[in-house]
């Protein structure tokens, strides 16, 4: 955030002025355009009231929606035996909708040209005058930081169901500077978008390139990835788990033996299995840092946020990861769980509870082989087939973890992987850091434009 859109920590407001005895609600944006350009939201919003009529339309001909934070619109599926008995309300393309209850995080979009989309009372619909403002350009006020944060300030309500008044919403003045210049904002965040679309689809690439030379390496073609059959048939000799989703995934399992090196089970190639501590952290730095699920991400550790936690000598010396270590991530959302990484940091780290730290036999494997091997399809058949779901999460276990099929070529052939991987991760770090500034620089540049402190070319 620029200096100029920065929260000021002293203010001072007229009594006059004071509408709420609620210092964070006493903030007003300092728009910087001429006060001749700025105008009320209701002066070109005009709310709107399309009653559905249920004798002539059928729920089904009907599509309700899902409005997100970021402004996004989804079709909302509901199940072809069920309908809603409240009221609904059409909301046309190119028509505004606000959900009500989420006003204060953003929740408000731009009706794509999808048939028949119908809101309830929860939603409000707003046609807006085309001769003033442009959707799009309205859209993307909404989205700004400093904006949605001025929203977020101002609901009121009873706890747990605070939102944004309507009323208040429909009196915030805004730029409305010449439809050319909105159109300028827009087409500048278009073609940022555009940009960061294009890294994006150039991470995906890599990403494919790095499996692909990875299958190349094993001498295996990819598993194939296809729909889920809704009925299929388990030998009794094969049925191991009272569990639809575990026979399911271990009959569409990929046969790794297709391949040109042996295959043995995990644990073959372990010397040691262990499961992290389960005491409190802290976020007040005291202790050793403690490596947790979330910093395991895309097969590497990310440890730009860490929590620490102070142990015993004994429990320290215990717990204390090694160089070459694997981190298992053993409990999480069914996509989430099983994945690894290796620890090669040189400072002291310890790991939380959700985890399982093994040692691989050095002369072996090398752990890093082992730790992509198992976030590859490869191991995730596996994974997906062996957790198993307690109270909304999934859960795989050591001795599960033991069981995990895997190919050892040998450690010269394991080591051009590891170095391949390597390679293709720094690459995609690299893009991955170009999409993250990219897309900073953008929602920079764009609320300082809507801000009126950039010039709008």
């Amino acid at each position: 955030m620029t200096a100029a859109l920065a929260p000021r920590k002293a203010f001072a407001v007229w009594f006059k002025d004071l509408d709420r005895w609620d210092p964070i609600s006493f903030r007003r944006i300092s728009w910087k355009w001429p006060k001749n350009v700025m105008q009320p939201i209701g002066s070109f919003l005009r709310p709107k009231k399309e009653k559905v009529d249920r004798v002539k339309h059928r729920f089904s001909d009907l599509q309700p929606i899902t409005i997100h934070f970021d402004g996004s619109i989804d079709k909302r599926e509901v199940d072809s035996n069920r309908e809603y008995t409240m009221d609904l309300f059409f909301a046309r393309p190119g028509d505004i909708v606000v959900a009500k209850i989420d006003l204060k995080n953003g929740a408000v979009a731009i009706v794509p040209d999808w048939k028949n989309v119908v809101v309830t009372g929860h939603f409000a619909v707003y046609e807006p005058d085309r001769g003033k403002i442009l959707p799009e350009y309205f859209h993307r006020i909404i989205q700004t930081g400093f904006f949605k944060k001025h929203l977020w300030r101002n609901k009121v309500g009873a706890e747990g169901r605070k939102e944004v008044r309507l009323k208040f919403f429909e009196a915030q003045e805004i730029p409305l500077p010449p439809l050319p210049v909105q159109e300028a904002i827009v087409k500048h965040w278009r073609a940022a978008q555009v940009a960061i679309a294009k890294s994006r689809e150039n991470i995906a690439k890599l990403e494919s390139e790095t499996l692909s030379q990875f299958f190349t390496f094993l001498k295996l073609k990819p598993p194939k990835v296809g729909d889920v059959p809704k009925a299929f048939a388990v030998s009794w000799k094969d049925f191991f788990r009272w569990s639809v989703s575990y026979n399911q995934a271990a009959l569409d399992s990929f046969d790794l033996s297709r391949g040109k090196y042996p295959v043995t089970d995990l644990g073959e190639l372990l010397t040691y299995i262990q499961y992290g501590t389960s005491e409190k952290a802290n976020s007040f730095r005291r202790g050793t840092p403690i490596i947790r699920m979330n910093n395991i991400r895309d097969g590497v550790l990310d440890l730009a946020d860490l929590k620490h936690i102070e142990l015993n000598a004994k429990e320290r010396d215990r717990l204390l990861l090694q160089d070459g270590d694997v981190l298992f991530n053993r409990t999480n959302s069914k996509e989430l769980v099983g994945k690894c990484a290796v620890f090669h940091e040189a400072d002291a780290y310890t790991f939380a509870s959700y985890l399982i730290r093994v040692k691989v036999s050095k002369d072996k494997a090398l752990p890093d082989y082992v730790a992509f091997f198992l976030n590859s399809p490869l191991g995730r058949q596996q994974i997906n087939a062996l957790s198993r779901h307690i109270i909304g999460q999934a859960n795989i276990n050591s001795e599960e973890l033991k069981g995990i099929q895997i190919c050892v070529p040998p450690l010269e052939v394991q080591c051009k992987i590891v170095d391949m991987v390597n390679r293709q991760r720094q690459r995609i770090a690299e893009e991955r850091k170009t999409a993250e500034e990219r897309q900073a620089q953008a929602a920079r540049e764009l609320e300082e434009m809507i801000f009126g402190i950039r010039p709008v070319k």
